[in-house]
């Protein structure tokens, strides 16, 4: 498999009419304080995020033990599931954001 990989790049690399060299690096302009603000509002947001999403959880808890009290059936597990999902989308956009555009 490694030598397929080796192979594909050494094909794209003589492809390139540079040879694949001259790649430009873009540099961030943007102003130190911008940035600072900027990281502190995503910094909050996460955090309410994170608290959503544990707040979530606890309540679909607390409903299922209502529910098996009183003797009902709901579908507390279709509700995990997105209260999860969306906690696993909370914890991933900042690491995705700062891949994507680091």
């Amino acid at each position: 498999m490694s030598s397929l990989l080796f192979e594909a790049h050494n094909i794209l690399a003589a492809a390139a009419p540079t040879g694949g060299a001259n790649v430009p690096q873009p540099v961030s302009d943007a102003p130190d304080e911008l940035t600072g603000k900027v990281d502190t509002v995503l910094g909050i947001v996460a955090w309410a995020g994170t608290a959503a999403g544990v707040l979530g959880v606890l309540v679909t808890g607390a409903m299922m033990a209502v529910s098996l009290k009183r003797g009902e059936s709901s579908e507390h597990m279709s509700r995990l599931g997105m209260v999860l999902g969306g906690c696993v989308l909370v914890a991933t956009a900042g690491p995705l954001v700062s891949f994507v555009f680091a």
